[in-house]
C-alpha cells in the first residue's frame, strides 16, 4: 500500500513517485497525481498518473476512468497557461513504465519542426533543465487550482 492507501507495485517507478517531494506536485487527489518527474525535467513537462498501480488504460477502474479526462484537461490547461506554449501534448505510451500515466509536454515556438509531435520526446535529454523545470511547478499549481475550480485540494492524500 502506498501513502494514499492504494496498492503499489514495489518495483514500479510510477508508484514510487507517491513518495516524491511535494514541491514537485501540482495536485494529488485520491485517484490521480500531476507532478514533475525526475528524468523528464524539461521545463513544462509533467506526468499525470493514476495513484493505484494499474497497467494501461484498460487497467483503470470506473472511478479512475470517469475522472481521467477532467484531470487531463485541467493539467493540460494549467501547463499551457503557465508556460504560454502554443501547443501542449498529452502523450500515452506505457512501454517504459507499465503503470498508466500520461506525459503532458508544453511545446514552445522555439521547438524546431523536427522536434514536434512524437519527436518532442527527443527533448527529454536535449532540453533537460531540472532547476527551470522545478521553478514552473508553483505557477502550474496555481493555474491548476483555479482551473479545476477548487474540486481538488492540491496536496490532499
Amino acid at each position: 500500500m502506498n501513502t494514499s492507501g492504494h496498492h503499489a507495485d514495489a518495483g514500479c517507478f510510477m508508484c514510487g513517485l507517491d513518495q516524491s517531494d511535494d514541491t514537485d506536485v501540482v495536485f494529488r487527489d485520491s485517484l490521480w497525481s500531476g507532478e514533475r518527474v525526475p528524468g523528464y525535467d524539461v521545463p513544462g513537462w509533467f506526468v499525470l498518473r493514476v495513484r493505484r498501480h494499474a497497467e494501461r488504460i484498460t487497467g483503470l477502474d470506473e472511478a479512475e476512468l470517469a475522472s481521467f479526462a477532467r484531470r487531463a484537461r485541467d493539467l493540460v490547461a494549467a501547463v499551457t497557461e503557465a508556460t504560454g506554449a502554443p501547443a501542449t501534448y498529452l502523450l500515452v505510451f506505457g512501454e517504459n513504465h507499465p503503470h498508466f500515466h500520461a506525459l503532458v509536454t508544453a511545446r514552445g515556438d522555439d521547438v524546431p519542426q523536427d522536434r514536434r509531435s512524437g519527436d518532442i520526446l527527443r527533448l527529454r535529454t536535449e532540453r533537460a533543465d531540472p532547476e527551470a523545470s522545478a521553478r514552473l511547478v508553483p505557477a502550474v499549481r496555481r493555474a491548476y487550482e483555479r482551473l479545476a475550480g477548487g474540486v481538488v485540494s492540491p496536496l490532499s492524500a
